[in-house]
């Protein structure tokens, strides 16, 4: 497995969109409920974010919880959601003395009151820290993002604050939850499933992807490092042509 020291330092991306997939199945394989894989994912969340801010990442976006996500079955919400409540009170320390800012994107009234409360204190406690910054993707969609951002530029249309000739894809980015975050140079996604699942899908027009058949709750930081060397062997052209290349 490919080290620290093969990644080159001057070509670090600045932001790591990652999708969580595997945990109920890395419960399954080992006869236990698909709550168990969840809880064993938090090791794999601690050892990313670290592994990314001791590389000097700026930016880590965690798929933690889709909007689809709330049509599995009542008991699994339900402990997931506690899940989220007992991470939070167990790694708030360590954030701290990572100095890691947490953010969240998604649908952040559609949570339970006791996790939006817990989410609060969280975001609140870390606003003032200066190192990587963390966000989680609660009842998080895609699509669903999409739709309010062109409901917030109608708004503002008809209230005047902005003209047609104004509607760029800058402005729109600026009505994304995303909005001041630089979009994402790599996703991963683990357990070997080959799609983006409704994530982030305006701000990965020209992102890198990697997929990993490691299951989630086995990603550790030598995974994060594999995802980032193959990351730097490959060229990116934004839609253009690499000029040492070219023949005239």
């Amino acid at each position: 497995m490919a080290g620290k020291e093969n990644i080159d330092l001057n070509k670090i991306p600045q932001h790591i969109a990652i999708i969580m997939d595997g945990n109920g199945r890395w419960a399954q394989q080992r006869g236990n409920e698909r709550i168990v894989g969840h809880q064993n994912a938090v090791t794999a969340v601690r050892e990313t974010i670290e592994g990314a801010a001791e590389l000097g990442i700026k930016y880590v976006t965690l798929y933690a919880f889709s909007q689809e996500n709330w049509k599995r079955p009542k008991s699994e919400v339900d402990a997931l959601m506690n899940l989220l409540i007992n991470a939070i009170d167990q790694e708030l320390d360590n954030l701290m003395k990572n100095n890691i800012k947490v953010i969240v994107i998604g649908d952040f009234y559609s949570l339970p009151s006791e996790v939006q409360n817990k989410l609060n204190i969280l975001i609140k406690t870390t606003s003032k820290n200066t190192g990587l910054t963390a966000i989680l993707a609660l009842s998080y969609s895609s699509q669903w993002e999409i739709v309010e951002a062109v409901k917030s530029i109608i708004k503002d249309f008809k209230n005047g604050k902005i003209s047609e000739e104004d509607i760029t894809k800058e402005l729109f980015s600026k009505y994304l939850q995303t909005s001041g975050i630089p979009d994402p140079e790599l996703l991963i996604r683990t357990s070997g499933e080959l799609r983006i699942s409704n994530f982030l899908l305006w701000q990965v027009a020209y992102t890198e992807f990697y997929f990993t058949k490691v299951l989630w709750p086995d990603f550790r930081k030598e995974h994060l490092y594999e995802a980032i060397i193959d990351y730097q062997k490959r060229e990116r052209r934004f839609g253009m042509v690499n000029q040492v290349n070219t023949i005239f």
